[in-house]
């Protein structure tokens, strides 16, 4: 489709740094480390699982790569949330749109795989904005020996409470007026910190500002919607009001995550790799 021509996407990391990076996680004192990457939409989190995963095979070993977003609660349970607590919970990716019940258990059944076992893991669907059927989910054959979650809040903590009177964009103003929204996705974040907890080392994709953010996510939608192109997929400007969804939480990430990280790549407009200060 000519309308992808222009895109700046990721090609992928150094080769280097992604054998750097399963090094370092094999030498964690676990019998299974989980490497977890977190970044904002856009930054490359999938291309760097996939890599790993890849670097993993050349070695003969099992790198299982596991997003946060194959773990969005369904549409019916999201429709639930909206009708309950916020029209808003009906569209996916803030804290408390998540399964977090499901990333535990999935976590839990590869921690104890056995050779014998097959590990089926979840696959969500964006453009379809579903989850997969379990027929079509990724099934683990082999015992890994890292697990790689990526996703886009991983590790953020909750802000205080009051930093939530004051809306931060357009969508919170027309659309959250009284706050109920942003309190629930901040106190639905409090319950993901037990999900962090068992990540052995936090990577941080650090974009240089969320300005970037919107660029990046249209890039993104249009690089799914070219692959799939009889697939629905949003607009600019239904892609530019779903990040708004992701701003409050990212503009903390920007703040926090960097000194919560194990090790922090930072990023330049382009996504490419600023060199270590």
């Amino acid at each position: 489709m000519r309308r992808t021509s222009h895109l700046t996407l990721i090609k992928g990391f150094d080769a280097g740094l992604v054998e750097s990076l399963i090094d370092d996680a094999l030498a964690l004192p676990s019998s299974l480390p989980v490497l977890g990457i977190s970044g904002l939409p856009g930054s490359g989190k999938s291309t760097l699982a996939r890599q790993l995963a890849l670097a993993g095979k050349r070695r003969d070993i099992v790198v299982v790569a596991m997003s946060l977003d194959d773990f969005y609660l369904s549409w019916r349970q999201r429709l639930a949330l909206a009708k309950s607590v916020h029209p808003l919970l009906a569209t996916r990716g803030p804290p408390g749109t998540h399964d977090l019940a499901l990333a535990h258990v999935s976590l839990d059944a590869l921690v104890r795989m056995r050779p014998s076992d097959v590990v089926a893991l979840p696959r969500f669907d964006k453009l379809l904005d579903r989850r997969l059927p379990p027929s079509r989910w990724q099934r683990i054959r082999t015992p890994p020996r890292l697990i790689v979650l990526e996703g886009w809040c991983l590790g953020v903590p909750p802000e205080d409470k009051t930093a939530l009177a004051e809306p931060i964009n357009a969508l919170e103003r027309n659309e959250d007026g009284d706050g109920r929204w942003r309190q629930y996705c901040n106190e639905a974040l409090r319950h993901y910190q037990s999900l962090w907890q068992r990540i052995d080392r936090l990577l941080v994709l650090h974009a240089p500002d969320f300005r970037v953010i919107p660029q990046w996510r249209w890039q993104q939608e249009l690089a799914m919607q070219a692959a799939r192109p009889r697939a629905n997929g949003m607009s600019r400007a239904q892609t530019e009001r779903f990040v708004q969804l992701f701003e409050r939480v990212g503009r903390q990430a920007l703040r926090a995550l960097p000194a919560l990280a194990g090790r922090v790549l930072a990023l330049d407009e382009q996504r490419r790799l600023k060199p270590v200060e």
